[in-house]
């Protein structure tokens, strides 16, 4: 009897293995199903991925040359108002203060100034410095010490 019932175990144990083996069987078949499907429709996006890539490097070459191109006008536009600058802004400067100078003359000869009204002080220029023109007296002395 104790023979009979270790064979049953044994042929139960066997039956288990054989339903798992064979379900295993089943999934290793359609593992290997899915890797090749992946595979037929992964290597084409791959190539037009690289193909992608590729045409990007054309591009940002392109750009970078056009890059290189605007910062080579740009310098040369910086150098070109230089030397415009240079050129003509000292001369247009001289002929602009002419002018004003010219008009400033005519102006004082055609208006008559009235005597009655007070004239502004003037000031002189010296060096980037202006020094203040005499000053009225006070009390007989400037504000320096020294006679008017």
């Amino acid at each position: 009897m104790a023979g009979i019932l270790v064979a049953v175990f044994w042929a139960i144990l066997v039956s288990f293995l054989a339903v798992v083996l064979v379900r295993l069987a089943q999934t290793l078949r359609a593992t290997t199903a899915l890797v090749a499907d992946v595979t037929e429709q992964a290597v084409p996006l791959l190539a037009d991925a690289s193909a992608t890539l590729r045409s990007a490097q054309t591009q940002l070459d392109k750009v970078d040359a056009i890059a290189s191109d605007v910062q080579e006008v740009t310098s040369n536009a910086s150098a070109l108002s230089t030397t415009v600058a240079s050129t003509f802004g000292g001369p247009l400067v001289k002929v602009a203060a002419f002018g004003y100078g010219v008009r400033q003359a005519l102006g004082r000869r055609t208006a008559p100034e009235p005597e009655q009204a007070p004239r502004a002080p003037r000031r002189t220029v010296i060096v980037g410095r202006t020094v203040p023109s005499a000053r009225r007296k006070r009390t007989g002395r400037s504000s320096r010490g020294q006679k008017d």
